[in-house]
């Protein structure tokens, strides 16, 4: 039971004309939240509205041009693209962040998605400097260190031994950041939206290891370190190579990497921050010890309550958001609505979500949409009627290790309130009594 105050926080993340900007953009997501449906009861008290269902509509009546005449041929671009009617469907720079071409980051539509996976034009992106498409016919990776025979591989070689395809979300550990300083930003996309899920192909890392002679015995650690200009280099563990699960992929969703996630080749490391999913991957150096790069001893730490950092995080725990209704959001009229989100965790599968409509005095269990998988996105679903009141809406995520998903007070009594990474509260929307939706905090 949670009987704390609403406090709604302050938006200095963003200025006046930001989060105009931003509310006006999620109402235009998601359809105007089942805009045809709701607006169509709403006006149907009107004397308008009557005299025209008395008429007939003439969206059934009357036939429309696309069903007159000819339609456009085959794409004469090659690359199909969203309907024109979709154009506000896209990833967005939050206006309250610095943005160079060098570090930037975009944040992905979650509250205009459906189902779990991503589409690859709008997966969150990160950049710490600058993204690049480089020719796979001039692209080497190497892998070295505690090994019999260093081995280089062209990516012909690579896309020539045996691939596995899987499912996997990837989250920033930045993402929800700006909440833990009580920072409102007003949409899904911008507190969640460092958050995607794809199909990776790929061939395991561990394959590549033995065809290396790696010393398995003595290997404790691999560094994985990126062709782009930053040199990103991370720490993986050897426990997470051997399960045989990391991937050194070049397949995203169906089709190469796009240039934006790592093209032609990228590691992807189910379960843990996404800045240990290096892009433009060159090189895996096998070792006993952890490395202390520069963006794992001074960066991507947690500063915890006492003042020590907290270093080498790496799994993203069990999370889960309400995408609809969420921030931006207006709900047009009273009545039914399915409220649906995302739930996922790095530890594994997903096994129950709960969802409150009273900010966490009475929850209801919520139904999980096939397929769920392993360290991936999985979707929840509630019925509700809306009785036109406010009301305070939450989801709660418990993961197959028994892990529930804190509260801001649970997770604060741990961590603080300094941080900047690796915050999974609860998310609290509030529904006003004008249907808007808002961003708020339970404290």
């Amino acid at each position: 039971m949670n009987t704390g105050r609403v406090l709604k926080a302050p938006e200095n993340f963003l200025d006046a004309q930001g989060i105009r900007q931003a509310a006006s953009e999620a109402r235009q997501g998601r359809r105007d939240f089942l805009r045809g449906a709701f607006a169509a009861a709403a006006a149907a008290g009107t004397a308008g509205a009557a005299h025209a269902q008395a008429k007939g509509d003439p969206n059934i009546l009357e036939l429309p041009e696309h069903s007159r005449g000819l339609g456009q041929p085959v794409a004469t671009d090659g690359y199909g693209k969203p309907s024109k009617h979709e154009a506000n469907v896209q990833r967005r720079q939050s206006p309250g962040l610095t943005q160079t071409r060098q570090a930037s980051v975009s944040f992905a539509p979650l509250q205009s998605l459906f189902g779990i996976v991503t589409p690859s034009g709008l997966h969150f992106e990160r950049h710490h400097q600058g993204w690049w498409d480089i020719d796979p016919s001039k692209h080497r990776f190497m892998v070295n260190g505690l090994v019999k025979t260093p081995k280089v591989f062209t990516m012909d070689e690579l896309m020539r031994l045996p691939s596995v395809s899987r499912f996997h979300f990837i989250e920033c550990g930045a993402n929800t950041g700006m909440e833990w300083g009580n920072v409102a930003v007003p949409t899904c996309q911008y507190t969640h939206g460092m958050l995607s899920c794809s199909e990776f192909t790929g061939v395991p890392l561990i394959t590549l290891l033995e065809l290396a002679g790696a010393d398995l015995a003595k290997a404790r650690f691999v560094l994985a370190e990126g062709g782009d200009g930053s040199s990103m280099t991370r720490t993986i563990p050897m426990d997470l190579v051997r399960s045989g699960e990391v991937l050194v992929a070049y397949g995203q969703n169906g089709e190469m990497l796009r240039p934006e996630n790592g093209y032609p080749l990228r590691l992807v490391v189910p379960g843990v921050q996404g800045v240990s999913w290096v892009k433009y991957l060159r090189r895996i150096e096998v070792g006993d010890q952890p490395w202390a790069a520069k963006d794992e001893a001074i960066h991507y730490v947690d500063l915890m309550p006492d003042g020590t950092h907290r270093q080498y995080t790496s799994i993203q725990e069990c999370k889960s958001v309400i995408t609809t209704p969420s921030g931006g959001q207006v709900l047009l009229d009273k009545g039914f609505y399915s409220i649906t989100g995302l739930a996922w965790s790095g530890r594994g599968k997903v096994r129950q979500v709960d969802v409150s409509v009273d900010g966490g005095r009475n929850w209801r269990v919520a139904r999980l949409q096939d397929p769920v998988m392993s360290k991936c996105l999985t979707r929840f679903s509630l019925d509700w009627v809306w009785d036109g009141k406010p009301a305070i809406l939450q989801s709660r995520a418990r993961d197959e290790t028994g892990y529930v998903q804190p509260g801001y007070p649970q997770l604060r009594a741990v961590r603080g309130s300094r941080s900047i990474y690796h915050n999974n509260a609860i998310q609290s929307w509030l529904v006003e009594q004008s249907g808007e939706v808002k961003n708020v905090q339970l404290g």
